[in-house]
């Protein structure tokens, strides 16, 4: 089928999604059509929430690789305070190897606060972990390209790295980065080396606007604009009926410490999230691919819940238009 926006699953792996919930997760959206599996790389459940817990991101996706034949699989994203960029290059490239080439590779500032306290990760200001991520995503590029990679920075030196085996996908795995602000330098960062550009949330004018202001980095970095993949981070709660909708919301919102009022959380959530009936959920997806969204990742917070994978695979994809 052809279809104007490509559908992945976005998992936030903190929530206590345990092994089992994962290989059955994996399972289902292969065989339903879904392109990708991704997840968060988080330590830190959240403000208020005890009982749950994470497993390691890149050794996870590195099982989940073994088990899988088509999915294509990576992190939304990889903080630069977790992993030395030659570490993150070499856990994106293991699992590359053992998929077979379907590795894609989130790289990003890192922000939770709190988790870096709780275990012990260095949490240096702003500015200096933007610089890091300059760095690091131009090591791991050099990584991953070059036989022979030397490095010098302020934060991070590399010497005549030899780093093999190369990946399975040429000319290298896709490098995503994004945000929700776009200025000069995310502009100049994704024009040099992302070769996929994801934003979280917004209706579609301000998702089409982030894309703009993407493409133009791309421009001035003499790049061929038409080849960064666009895509958007959501979260996604679909009913066959509005009743059936409605008591996932209320699901989710029960175990949400942060959540506030029922009527606030909801209007918050359909505000530009995929909700409702199908025929709803199909509209506003409709109305991203027209704004320019090429992948869409679903934030599927319910991770054990299977009917909805199937009622959006089979009543909610079919009817996005572009």
């Amino acid at each position: 089928m052809l279809r104007a926006v490509r559908f992945c699953l976005m998992l936030e792996g903190q929530q206590g999604v345990t092994w089992n919930d994962w290989a059955t997760l994996a399972e289902t959206a292969e065989r339903l059509g879904f392109e990708g599996l991704f997840r968060s790389d988080h330590y830190f459940s959240g403000r208020g929430v005890t009982g749950h817990g994470s497993t390691d991101a890149w050794t996870l996706l590195g099982a989940v690789a073994a088990q899988t034949s088509r999915l294509r699989l990576g992190t939304l994203v990889s903080p630069v305070t977790f992993r030395s960029p030659a570490h993150l290059a070499k856990s994106a490239l293991t699992v590359d190897e053992i998929s077979g080439g379907r590795v894609e590779i989130g790289l990003g500032a890192g922000w939770w606060t709190e988790e870096h306290t709780q275990f012990g990760f260095p949490f240096p200001p702003t500015p200096v972990r933007f610089a890091m991520l300059e760095e690091q995503v131009e090591i791991v590029h050099g990584l991953l390209t070059e036989d022979r990679f030397t490095f010098r920075g302020a934060h991070y030196t590399l010497e005549d790295a030899e780093f093999l085996p190369k990946s399975v996908q040429e000319p290298h795995p896709p490098i995503i980065l994004g945000g929700t602000r776009v200025g000069p330098w995310m502009q100049r960062l994704v024009g040099r080396w992302a070769d996929e550009f994801n934003t979280v949330g917004g209706e579609p004018d301000e998702v089409r606007e982030r894309f703009a202001r993407a493409r133009d980095g791309v421009v001035a970095a003499d790049r061929d604009p038409g080849a960064l993949v666009t895509s958007l981070m959501t979260w996604c709660f679909v009913g066959e009926t509005e009743q059936a909708y409605l008591a996932r919301l209320a699901r989710a919102h029960a175990v949400d410490p942060t959540a506030g009022p029922f009527d606030a959380y909801r209007a918050d959530i359909e505000a530009d999230c995929i909700v409702g009936t199908p025929a709803q959920a199909a509209e506003r997806l409709s109305e991203y691919a027209a704004a320019g969204v090429q992948r869409i990742m679903l934030n599927h917070e319910l991770f054990d819940d299977a009917e909805m994978l199937e009622l959006l695979a089979t009543q909610v994809f079919p009817l996005v238009t572009d």
